[in-house]
């Protein structure tokens, strides 16, 4: 009924700007938090499928988001290879058997999603059976270089140690490592498009702490190699896909010349200067300043202005946060900032 984001996302006209948030199904929401408590714990609402449809309807019962993203995490894939995926209590996430070791790296195989990965299956078919086609339904993966960096340091918020020495010094185990990681994520994507997924997003949250060149070719190397195998269209539609790599604003022209539909945007980045560099080649998803969530609805708006404003009268452009909402935002902020781009955007169209 709402395909405003899918045509966005291939560029073609629409009435307004279309919005979602990244996490918008999370802890800020009291109604999360209350069915996470009845899962018991953070996987254990991942992997049931009636909890998943869950927490990704509960956003769209509050906002008029125009997409629905499936409730999952990145590492379901290496939990799937069998490294033992924990959450410690107010730590984040944690493996319990970390890449260390050659013969363990050599033994990583590619989980079977219809298998290792059913529940994630589940979800994506039970969700968009929920939405009704009210709205587009978004899957997503890590990238392989974000995945690897949990799979070698054992957990996130570190200071890449482990990951990066393997890099200068064993390059070789990196890129086998990578390689898996592509192969995996490539088939777990097609098979969240099979499932009812009309979108697919890759997030390499940790891209940006490469170096210019190790960029190029420990992370979006891998990027375009998913992308390269990634279903384009799927039961008669066209299934658009988005890349974002949070500090990768220095790589804009690589990321949009690697084979995807949109670039997501950080905060950091200025989304006219982006659409000058590369908006005739992809859509922009992006970028507001998710702190700006925590002041009111008139600031929130005016924010939202400048953002479309620089933009410009041009289609292309889906609003976004520039990372993950935070679960300190007040409720009734996003729904501030859902309704501020759906009214400003409207002036903003092509005349």
């Amino acid at each position: 009924m709402n395909d405003t984001l899918l045509r966005a996302l291939l560029r073609q006209p629409t009435e307004y700007t279309p919005v979602w948030l990244m996490r918008q199904a999370g802890r800020y929401l009291p109604e999360y938090n209350q069915t996470r408590a009845r899962a018991g714990n953070f996987l254990a609402l991942c992997k049931n499928p009636d909890f998943a449809t869950e927490v990704t309807m509960q956003p769209l019962a509050r906002f008029p988001l125009d997409a629905a993203i499936l409730f999952s995490d990145i590492l379901t894939v290496p939990d799937a290879m069998g490294l033992g995926l924990y959450f410690a209590e107010g730590e984040g996430p944690k493996f319990e058997r970390p890449l260390r070791e050659e013969w363990e790296i050599r033994a990583l195989t590619i989980p079977d999603p219809a298998v290792h990965l059913r529940y994630v299956m589940d979800a994506v078919s039970q969700i968009r059976k929920a939405l009704d086609n009210s709205v587009p339904l978004i899957g997503f993966s890590g990238s392989p270089f974000t995945l690897a960096c949990y799979m070698v340091e054992g957990c996130g918020g570190t200071d890449f140690r482990q990951i990066k020495t393997m890099l200068y010094q064993r390059p070789d185990l990196l890129h086998h490592i990578l390689n898996i990681n592509a192969q995996a994520v490539t088939a777990y994507l097609n098979a969240q498009i099979e499932s009812g997924a009309q979108a697919v997003m890759i997030f390499d949250t940790w891209g940006g702490a490469l170096s210019h060149a190790a960029y190029q070719e420990f992370s979006l190397r891998y990027i375009s190699q998913i992308l390269a195998g990634l279903k384009r269209e799927y039961g008669g539609a066209r299934i658009p896909n988005i890349v974002f790599t949070k500090g990768g604003g220095l790589w804009l022209e690589r990321i949009a010349d690697s084979g995807c539909d949109a670039v997501g945007l950080d905060w950091t980045v200025d989304i006219a200067e982006a659409r000058r560099r590369v908006g005739h080649k992809v859509a922009l998803q992006g970028n507001l300043d998710p702190a700006v969530l925590f002041s009111m609805p008139e600031v929130i708006a005016a924010e939202v202005e400048k953002i479309l404003a620089a933009y410009g009268n041009s289609y292309g452009h889906i609003f976004n946060l520039g990372h993950g909402i935070s679960q300190f935002t007040p409720p009734e902020n996003a729904l501030a900032l859902v309704e501020a781009v759906h009214s400003i955007s409207r002036k903003y169209r092509p005349h």
